[in-house]
């Protein structure tokens, strides 16, 4: 007798019926980052409606206030992503506040009352040799915690909120509390500003190199999975991603390129230039500034570290299974200390913009920078149980930290209501979290 076969058909689990979910999986977008751009566009409409219905005005959907929003989050942004790193290795680091601050006073004054006597003031090097100085400063700092924690065995939690005492008094017995400022000149352009921005031009010419990078690289993946032979996005999600991720950019541009310099300003600017200011004013666009594409850049170099290298590969192992990396023979000791190290790097970063933002150094500068920086890594969906986080949700989350802020600042609510409503914010999150994790588990 013969057998006859016939061929299994696919199983409903094969092909969703839900058209939702084919789309999810054929274009392969994390469903966690839909969440959260879903929840940020709420959040954003919700504050632009109230302050309609109740003031009259709602001011937060706006150019100006869009692009304030985006320099806002550039600090905490930069710092949430070595966050990501630090809390995916099953760490916490909370003196990142603190090293702020400290960072940023030894800079007010290499800046203010040291490098001029040697230099002259308005030296170009000042900001330079400042800049460095900051970023060491923080790699240091960085590189002592880790050093603690992976050598001598005290925990993260400890040494970091040991860090949080004791360079927040230093920063104050480096200047006995005084408030340094203002900084060098062109230092204060790494803060933003009407001349701290690459203008309508330099923006376009961003947005296009942008628009060219994501074109590249949903052509080269689509190379790599031919190449090894793994399974192919369909056509069309291709061109989705491509349109989608290219008109965001477009309409980025479009939005940064509509908030004009200040009146006064450009009054000044066209005195200082020889142009005659026509009677209906003269429109000069602020474009990106420069605090933004620091978060950006950083957030680029920092995916590809955690997605194209060893070291990501062996944080992410470590986050996974700190024991089982080590057996595999990852010096898991050296890696802490490289990756609080690569924290503190990140938070001398932060430092500069943040101290040039406000054109001087104080010794409140970063308080409580800690707790916004550990919501917008835990919001973006880093886990606190480690071995999960990605780069671009840490920068998700800190915009929604900073959405949360200014929309609350804009519709009246005092600092106590809006401690209270991020720290609502940041239980919901890790609720959420551990919901997801028990799913997909």
């Amino acid at each position: 007798m013969t057998q006859t076969t016939t061929t299994p058909k696919p199983t409903s689990s094969a092909i969703p019926a839900n058209p939702l979910v084919r789309f999810l999986r054929a274009t392969e977008i994390d469903t966690r980052l839909l969440g959260m751009v879903g929840a940020l566009i709420l959040i954003w409409i919700g504050f632009h409606l109230y302050g309609e219905l109740v003031n009259g005005n709602g001011a937060f959907l706006t150019p100006r206030n869009l692009w304030n929003l985006s320099v806002q989050t550039a600090s905490i942004g930069i710092m949430a992503c070595g966050m990501v790193l630090v809390i995916v290795t099953r760490h916490i680091d909370l003196s990142v506040g603190s090293v702020l601050g400290f960072c940023a006073m030894i800079m007010g004054v290499l800046q203010v009352w040291v490098l001029p006597d040697y230099l002259g003031l308005g030296n170009p090097l000042i900001w330079i040799i400042t800049a460095i100085c900051g970023m060491a400063l923080g790699s240091l700092i960085g590189a002592f915690h880790g050093w603690l924690i992976a050598y001598r065995k005290i925990p993260a939690f400890i040494v970091t909120l040991g860090g949080l005492l004791v360079w927040r008094g230093a920063a104050f017995l480096v200047a006995r509390g005084e408030t340094i400022s203002p900084v060098d000149s062109t230092f204060a352009l790494m803060g933003g500003g009407p001349y701290g921005s690459v203008g309508a031009v330099g923006s376009w010419i961003v947005g296009l190199l942008a628009c060219a990078g994501i074109v590249w690289m949903i052509l080269s993946g689509r190379r790599q999975r031919i190449r090894f032979d793994f399974p192919l996005r369909p056509v069309w999600a291709e061109w989705f991603l491509g349109i989608v991720g290219c008109g965001l950019v477009i309409g980025s541009v479009l939005l940064v390129n509509a908030y004009p310099w200040p009146k006064g300003i450009v009054a000044q600017y066209a005195q200082a230039q020889g142009i005659e200011v026509p009677e209906a004013g003269l429109f000069i666009s602020h474009g990106f500034a420069y605090p933004v594409l620091i978060l950006v850049i950083v957030g680029i170099a920092m995916t590809v570290l955690m997605t194209r290298t060893r070291f990501g590969r062996y944080v992410l192992a470590i986050g996974g299974n700190p024991d089982a990396a080590e057996l595999a023979g990852i010096d898991t000791r050296w890696m802490t200390v490289k990756i609080f190290a690569l924290m503190g790097f990140l938070t001398g970063l932060s430092a500069v913009v943040a101290s040039a933002r406000l054109n001087s150094a104080t010794n409140s500068l970063g308080t409580l920078d800690e707790l916004y920086v550990i919501a917008a890594a835990v919001i973006g969906g880093t886990s606190l149980s480690g071995g999960v986080g990605t780069i671009y949700g840490a920068i998700i989350g800190a915009l929604v930290m900073q959405s949360l802020k200014t929309g609350m600042v804009l519709i009246g609510f005092d600092a106590a209501m809006q401690d209270i409503v991020v720290g609502v914010v940041l239980v919901l999150a890790v609720y959420a979290d551990i919901l997801y994790r028990s799913r997909t588990k």
